[in-house]
């Protein structure tokens, strides 16, 4: 995280540094000349590099969900999009195929879901992976089954983001 932080401000340092001299090249008409066009060129590649970070994006469903096939902790898990759940949240099974032991698993905290209050278990996922979207070291609740039939994508991995929005039957993801 940190290094992406000053790769990313590396990036952006590059580009204030030549940006402005760039533009009044374009202006004055010696962007044409080679040298110039190849300085330009670079620039505009940092630029680029440092702007462009990994995206992913979902459409909505019939019912306007954002349901993704996320890879957590290396395993295809079908997840929902909840900008409304604190966390990620797995139910039992899913977090057993994850590899994460029932015995290890301490029931001690409450929680309210949208079927009513349950017990969670507190867990750090690894990572959890869209397309080229990357999170490492995620929060996570662990419920019984019959408290949680699905996979939730909550804030826990959201706010690792760089943004996500929502532009009409589409969200997009951004690292």
């Amino acid at each position: 995280m940190l290094f992406r932080s000053l790769a990313f401000a590396g990036g952006i340092a590059a580009a204030a540094i030549y940006v402005p001299p760039l533009a009044g090249v374009y202006f004055s008409g010696e962007a044409n000349r080679p040298e110039v066009a190849a300085g330009i060129a670079a620039a505009e590649q940092v630029a680029a590099q440092s702007s462009a970070g990994r995206r992913a994006t979902l459409s909505a469903d019939g019912s306007g969900h954002f349901n993704g096939s996320f890879v957590i902790n290396g395993k295809r898990v079908d997840g929902l999009v909840d900008t409304g759940a604190s966390m990620v949240a797995l139910n039992l099974s899913t977090a057993e195929r994850l590899g994460i032991a029932r015995k290890d698993l301490a029931f001690r905290y409450a929680v309210d879901t949208a079927n009513g209050k349950a017990r969670a278990a507190y867990v750090r996922l690894k990572r959890i992976e869209l397309g080229s979207v990357r999170v490492e070291n995620v929060g996570a609740m662990v419920l019984d089954d019959k408290a949680l039939s699905d996979t939730l994508i909550g804030m826990t991995f959201l706010k690792e983001l760089s943004s996500y929005q929502v532009r009409g039957d589409r969200m997009e993801l951004v690292r």
